[in-house]
Parts: C-alpha cells; structure tokens; sequence
C-alpha cells in the first residue's frame, strides 16, 4: 500500500487588529481624496483631506487647541462627575435594594431627556461652562450607572459564599469579589461615557457659548468655511477617540484578567 505524504500544516499568523484598523482608516482615507476631487470637486461640500489639512495649516494650531481645551475641560469635569454619581448610586442599589426603583426612574428619565430641551433652561438656571459641564455629565450618567450595576451583580455566587464562609461580611465581598467583578463591565461603559462626554459638552457649546468647538462650528458654518466646518469635526472625533482609547488602554492594564472580548 502506497503512503501519501501529507504536508505539514503552517499556521497562518493572524495580522493584529490594531494593524487592520490602520489598513482601514488609510483605505477611508484614499477613497475620501479620491471623492472628494472628483464627485464633489465643483461644490466642495465634502472637501477632500489635503484641502482640510491647508485650511487647518492656515489657522493655526493655537486657533484649534484654544477651542479644544474649553471643550476638554467641559468634557472632562462632567465626565469624572457623572460617572462618579453613577457609581456611587451604583454602590447605593447594591446596600440598600430599596432605593433602585425609584432613583433608577429619575437615571431612566434623564437618559431619555432630549439635550436640545434641558440645555436652554440649564442656560438660564447657570452661569459661565457650568450648563456644558451638567449636559457632559448627564451624557454618560445612565449608561455608567447600567455598566457598574450589572458589573457588581454579576460577581460569582461560589466566591462570595466562600467569603461568607470564612467569616467576610458584606464589606468584604464588595471589596474583595464585587469590584474586582465589575471592573471589566465598568470600563466598558467608561469607554462609551469619553465620547459620550465630548458630543455633551459640543451640544452645550451650540446652546450657548463664548468659546470651544461647538462655537467654531457655528462660526464656521455660518461664514460657509466648508474646510474648516470638516476640521473641527475632525479634531472634536479624535479627541472623543482618545477618549475611548485611553480609557480602553487604561481598563485592559486593569482588569488582566477579563476575556479579551470583554476589553475589546
């Protein structure tokens, strides 16, 4: 009997993700050009990417930060605020059960809340970033409170009668189960809540402001600088995917432990 010879099996090396995202966005990139000087060459309404570049090289730098630091800090401070009410009431559900139904009403309501009609009276009410920084806040409040609820909750039932077994009080299975349990599903809302933040804090800016992005956008599409309109939008998506990057880097060097999907 003849023996065939199988050849040997060679594995395909798998190319990482962060090298198919870059592939990605320089494929959107060269399409884009090639659009925009074509298709939308006589109109200029989706102006190609060399065209933004120049127009952001003939602003200026300082014109950009300056717009973008009001936005950041608007941003930021309704971000560590919102979601440091979200898990604090988070932590309140878990100790006493009977607050969840109603104060998760109010976080339902304020969710569903359209921007547009809170932002004119937070205009009036407050004074000076105050109304941005609330409407940043109420932006990420909600899916922050879902994420950390659902992470403490879904602690493993083994470990904590381990730990009551061994004399832990409730304390100690907050400390020492739950958090550890939730970390994985709280960075994920975290990674929502940073993009989240920037869109808030640009819709407060369109209500009413002095200066930042939102403002520039209205400048510029009333003065119909098309270049500059697309510049600024790209600057506030890239500052909300650093935003969601960083807080993905910050929970995967976290929560080690945590399936792979689970940090994606």
């Amino acid at each position: 009997m003849a023996v065939v010879a199988v050849p040997p099996v060679t594995s395909r090396r798998e190319v990482p993700p962060w090298l198919r995202g870059v592939f990605g966005m320089v494929g959107v990139v060269v399409v884009w050009q090639i659009v925009g000087l074509t298709f939308f060459s006589k109109n200029n309404l989706v102006p190609p990417p060399t065209h933004i570049l120049s127009q952001m090289r003939s602003d200026g730098f300082a014109f950009y930060w300056n717009n973008a630091r009001t936005t950041l800090h608007e941003a930021s401070i309704g971000w560590l605020c919102g979601n440091a009410l979200a898990v604090l009431l988070a932590f309140a559900f878990l100790v006493a059960p009977i607050l969840e139904r109603p104060l998760m009403r109010l976080g339902i309501a304020s969710y569903c809340l359209p921007i547009f009609a809170i932002g004119p009276v937070l205009q009036i009410v407050f004074v000076g970033q105050t109304p941005k920084m609330i409407l940043a806040a109420l932006s990420v409040f909600f899916t922050t409170l879902v994420g950390m609820l659902i992470g403490l909750r879904s602690a493993d039932a083994t470990t904590l009668d381990l730990v009551h077994a061994y004399g832990g009080n409730s304390f100690n299975k907050l400390t020492k189960v739950r958090l550890r349990s939730a970390l994985p599903s709280l960075f994920a809302a975290l990674r929502i809540a940073a993009p989240a933040a920037i869109l808030g804090a640009i819709i407060g800016e369109y209500l009413g402001s002095n200066n930042g992005l939102g403002v520039a956008l209205i400048a510029s599409e009333q003065g119909l600088i098309i270049d500059r309109t697309w510049a600024l939008a790209l600057v506030a998506t890239a500052l909300a995917g650093i935003g969601y990057g960083l807080t993905a880097l910050i929970g995967h060097w976290l929560t080690p432990w945590a399936p792979k999907r689970a940090r994606v």
